[in-house]
C-alpha cells in the first residue's frame, strides 16, 4: 500500500499450539512439523517451522489486506495440512502445558527466544525471558517493511523503528482489550517491544489473538495501517491530543461490534502504562 510516497508491505509471524482432538489436550509442535528458524519449510504463500513447542508460519508480504488475508488463510490451511486432521491449531495467548511436559522435552524445544527484542519507551533491551514456567506464549508478531538494506545498528533506523512502535502500541489497544492476558506478557508481548529489520520493523507487542477471525485478521491490518499513516504525519503517541483520541473513538464505534471498546477507559491507562508499567499491568 502507498501512504505519502512510501511502499508499505505488511507481514507476520505468529505462533499457533496444537491440540489433540481425542483429548483436547496440548501437544508440543516439536517433532511434528518441518522447519525450523534457519530453514523455514516453504509452503503457498509463507512459510513453517517449529518454535519451541508451538506451530509458527509467516507470510509473504502483503501489498493489501485482501492479500494479508489470503496469505494468512493459506498457510494456516498447509500446517493443518501438515500436521493431520487428528489436531486442531488453535490461536491461545498462553499455552499450560505443565511443568511436566515442558522438563519433558529435549532442549532445543524449552528454549525461548533467540536474539534480544528492544523496548520502543525508553530504548533499552528487553530482559531474556525465563524457560521455567510451566506455560509457554503464543506470539502473533507484525512485520512491516518500507526500506530495503537498512542497517539496523544505525541510530536513525532504530528512531523511526521507535516511533512507528510507539503509535503501534496506541492503534492496536482492541486487541490488548481482547486478549486479556497479562500472563503471557510476563514473558513476551511488553509495550513497545519490537525488532529492527533491514527492510523496516517487527513490532512483537501483538499476541496471537487477532488470528482467531477472518474480522480481527482485518481489523489488525487497518490498525496497522492507520499507525502507519500517523507516524507518517507525524502525527503519535508524542504529539497525540484530544484530536487523536476522538479521531481513533469515531474510526472504531463505527460499528456496533466495538461497544465492548471503551475507548475513554482503555487508551489513557494503556499509554500511561506502556510507558510506565512495561507489563501493562
Amino acid at each position: 500500500m502507498k501512504i505519502a510516497g512510501f511502499e508499505f508491505k505488511i507481514g507476520a509471524d505468529p505462533e499457533l499450539f496444537i491440540i489433540e482432538k481425542a483429548t483436547g489436550k496440548l501437544v508440543s509442535a516439536h517433532g511434528m512439523l518441518p522447519g525450523d528458524k534457519k530453514n523455514p519449510h516453504r509452503v503457498p504463500h509463507g512459510a513453517v517451522q517449529v518454535d519451541g513447542m508451538a506451530a509458527e508460519f509467516n507470510i509473504d508480504p502483503a501489498r493489501t489486506v485482501g492479500e494479508f488475508v489470503r496469505n494468512i488463510k493459506s498457510v494456516m490451511a498447509s500446517l493443518q495440512e501438515i500436521v493431520g486432521d487428528a489436531y486442531e491449531l488453535r490461536a491461545i495467548p498462553t499455552a499450560h502445558f505443565g511443568k511436566e511436559m515442558i522438563d519433558a522435552q529435549p532442549a532445543e524445544a524449552k528454549e525461548l527466544g533467540c536474539d534480544p527484542d528492544y523496548n520502543a519507551w525508553n530504548g533499552g533491551v528487553n530482559p531474556t525471558p525465563n524457560v521455567d514456567t510451566p506455560y509457554r506464549t503464543g506470539a502473533g508478531h507484525v512485520h512491516i517493511g518500507w526500506t530495503e538494506g537498512q542497517d539496523i545498528s544505525l541510530t536513525q533506523h532504530k528512531q523511526v523503528c521507535e516511533h512507528l512502535i510507539r503509535n503501534l502500541d496506541l492503534y492496536t489497544t482492541p486487541f490488548l482489550k481482547l486478549e486479556d492476558d497479562v500472563l503471557r506478557r510476563e514473558l513476551y508481548g511488553k509495550a513497545g517491544a519490537y525488532r529492527p529489520k533491514s527492510y523496516g520493523v517487527e513490532y512483537r507487542t501483538p499476541s496471537n489473538v487477532w488470528l482467531t477471525s477472518e474480522k480481527n485478521m482485518r481489523l489488525m491490518w487497518k490498525l496497522v495501517r492507520q499507525a502507519i499513516i500517523a507516524c507518517v504525519h507525524n502525527r503519535g503517541v508524542v504529539q497525540a491530543d484530544r484530536r487523536d483520541h476522538l479521531g481513533l473513538r469515531r474510526m472504531y464505534s463505527r460499528g456496533r461490534d466495538w461497544d465492548w471498546f471503551n475507548f475513554d477507559r482503555v487508551v489513557p491507562r494503556v499509554l500511561k502504562q506502556a510507558v510506565g508499567d512495561e507489563n501493562y499491568v
